[in-house]
């Protein structure tokens, strides 16, 4: 979860709450550095074949053991697409293909702390199935026989998907 800093990272001195645009914001009086508690930013892809829909049971917490489209967090200097690709893979043992985006989506209810998860739509290109990474399972799923889903922003998805 993202928390204020009690002290500035530059100056060491304290770091003080103020209010600007309706936010909390933490500042420090004698640099003038400001601390923005900004969401995380995260990428995924949500492959659909033959009606059915790639995903992942978490192995770790939070949400452990629950399933999810395959996604995760951006690095720092990596590009959203590349970060979508590479979770898939790492996650999966699939490669895949990126064709358009599919939903961006504020996420809420992860512990850890906010976050916008942006979704592509993808098709399979290589690979061969497997639980990665931080997967304790990975699998195929028709759209009407879902398994429990961890996050509220992959059920919203996963929903809209079944609906349509």
């Amino acid at each position: 979860m993202s928390t204020p800093f009690e002290f500035c990272p530059h100056c060491m001195n304290p770091m003080l709450e103020i209010q600007e645009g309706g936010y909390p914001r933490y500042r420090c009086d004698q640099c003038g550095f400001v601390q923005y508690l900004n969401p995380a930013s995260a990428a995924g892809v949500l492959v659909v074949d033959g009606g059915r829909v790639l995903l992942v049971k978490r192995k770790y917490d939070p949400y452990r053991g629950l399933w999810v489209i395959p996604s995760g967090f951006i690095e720092y200097s990596e590009d959203i697409r590349g970060t979508a690709v590479r979770e898939v893979e790492e996650e999966t043992g699939l490669t895949v293909r990126l064709e358009g985006l599919h939903a961006v989506e504020s996420c809420f209810d992860d512990p850890r702390g906010n976050a916008v998860l942006v979704v592509f739509d993808g098709h399979v290109t290589g690979g061969e199935m497997r639980a990665g990474d931080d997967a304790e399972d990975v699998d195929f799923f028709p759209l009407d026989r879902l398994p429990e889903i961890a996050f509220e922003a992959h059920r919203k998805i996963l929903g809209a998907l079944s609906n349509s």
